[in-house]
C-alpha cells in the first residue's frame, strides 16, 4: 500500500494528503494530470474516485498510481 507515515519515506512522488495537498479536489487534479501522461482511462478514474469517500478517493488513487506516488498521512 502507499499510504504511508511522513515517516517512511521513498524514493518515489511524495504527496502530504494532511496538508493542502491533500484535498479532494486537488487529488483529482492530479490524478487527471498522472493519467494523461500515463495514458490511462482519466474518466473511468474520475468516476471510480468520486463514487465514494475520501477513503475510497484515495483508495482509486493509490490503486491507479501507487507505483509512481506515496500519499504521506
Amino acid at each position: 500500500m502507499a499510504i504511508k507515515s511522513k515517516k517512511n519515506r521513498s524514493g518515489k512522488i511524495e504527496i502530504d494528503i494532511t496538508g493542502p495537498q491533500g484535498n479532494a479536489f486537488c487529488l483529482l487534479g492530479y490524478a487527471k494530470q498522472y493519467a494523461k501522461q500515463l495514458g490511462k482511462n482519466w474518466e473511468d478514474i474520475k468516476k471510480r474516485m468520486t463514487s465514494g469517500d475520501y477513503e475510497n478517493l484515495l483508495a482509486v488513487f493509490d490503486e491507479e498510481f501507487g507505483e509512481y506516488i506515496d500519499l504521506l498521512r
